[in-house]
């Protein structure tokens, strides 16, 4: 049986292939890596945690965008009539796209600051992503360095 990846590339004199056969499984919520020796090893995860609910928050925003900028729906109102939400909280959802990507990949990777929650992610924020920042940083008072 030929292997996967040996293809048709000649070994070079220097080179050194290890394999080693594992596989990946979903215990608890987290991802783990199972070695053929039976051994568990988790796979490391950004410190932090996943905040799900601003996750799911992102996510109906930039679809709720989508189907506005593709014009599935033409106005905010037809979108809360649709999802059967009001409109205000469609209109305050849509605004988590103007958050700056930096802070959008720092949520979705379970790297944002424990304190900056959707709550404070719902309040008004500015934005140029240049002066976006968490409150919790923003409200750091220096140590005496």
């Amino acid at each position: 049986m030929r292997d996967a990846h040996s293809g048709s590339r000649p070994a070079s004199p220097d080179a050194v292939t290890i394999r080693v056969p594992f596989v990946i499984r979903r215990r608890g919520g987290r991802r783990t890596m199972m070695i053929s020796g039976g051994k568990v090893t988790a796979i490391a995860k950004p410190t932090g945690y996943s905040n799900t609910a601003f996750v799911r928050a992102l996510a109906k925003a930039y679809r709720w965008r989508r189907l506005l900028e593709t014009g599935v729906y033409s106005t905010v109102a037809e979108i809360a009539a649709a999802e059967r939400v009001n409109d205000s909280y469609v209109s305050r959802i849509l605004r988590l796209t103007l958050l700056a990507p930096d802070t959008v990949e720092a949520v979705v990777d379970g790297r944002q600051q424990n304190t900056f929650s959707l709550a404070e992610a719902m309040l008004p924020f500015s934005v140029e992503w240049s002066s976006q920042r968490p409150p919790a940083q923003s409200r750091a008072v220096p140590t005496g360095q």
